[in-house]
């Protein structure tokens, strides 16, 4: 890395913005760890409880004249926890959009029940409803490929934990390729059963391997498992 770059240490967590934690920031790239009930970006009915604008924020330091940013380069889902990056450039929102593809991405994930087996891939098509809920299909003209890996860690009668590489990322993925087999996750009310045991998604995004998109270095962000998982774990 050049002597050039500016370097950052991670802030005490006081100053961490609220639901955000940081585990790596420098120049480029922001990365965090996002808390269960937090939007990524805004929707049209809240724009500032979300870790995009909360992040745009923090980097102004105070100085509402100040042109630091933050770019958005992907998202998950308000009640999915774990780790998400944001670009500070243009340029490094670019590079990692077009590379995401080929980036490694890990979940842990509590399901309902046994899996028939102790790994395997999940496939099928996804398309959206009008209600703006996911579903598969099997006919390739009518949804995208996606494509989930899955590995057993723990299993008991009533729930096993999940290892997930997500191999394409499409919206509710997870969630609606382990409602398909069988094992949805739990505290899942979309696609789920409801439940009063469990409350939150037990769905977290727990590692994100990627290329640098200035020193081109690889990368490997983790974000521990929360506190919620850890009955199961």
């Amino acid at each position: 890395m050049s002597q050039t770059r500016k370097q950052f240490k991670v802030p005490p967590k006081r100053y961490h913005p609220k639901g955000l934690g940081i585990l790596f920031e420098d120049q480029d790239i922001i990365v965090v760890d996002k808390s269960c009930g937090l939007l990524s970006v805004s929707t049209d009915k809240e724009t500032q409880l979300t870790a995009h604008y909360l992040l745009g924020q923090y980097v102004k330091k105070g100085n509402s004249k100040s042109k630091n940013r933050v770019f958005i380069v992907h998202r998950i889902d308000k009640h999915t926890s774990g780790v998400l990056i944001f670009a500070k450039t243009e340029q490094s929102k670019r590079f990692l959009q077009d590379e995401w593809k080929s980036f490694s991405k890990t979940y842990f994930a509590v399901v309902a029940g046994k899996l028939p087996e102790q790994q395997g891939e999940i496939v099928s098509y996804l398309t959206e409803n009008r209600a703006f809920k996911v579903y598969s299909v099997q006919d390739s003209s009518l949804g995208k490929i996606s494509k989930t890996n899955y590995q057993v860690l723990k299993e008991t009668e009533e729930y096993s934990l999940l290892k997930l590489n997500l191999l394409t990322g499409r919206k509710n993925q997870i969630r609606v390729h382990l409602a398909d087999i069988g094992n949805p996750i739990l505290g899942d009310k979309v696609y789920g059963v409801k439940s009063n045991e469990v409350k939150r998604l037990l769905l977290h995004s727990s590692s994100l391997s990627f290329i640098h998109p200035v020193t081109k270095q690889k990368m490997t962000i983790e974000a521990d498992l929360p506190k919620d998982f850890s009955k199961f774990g």
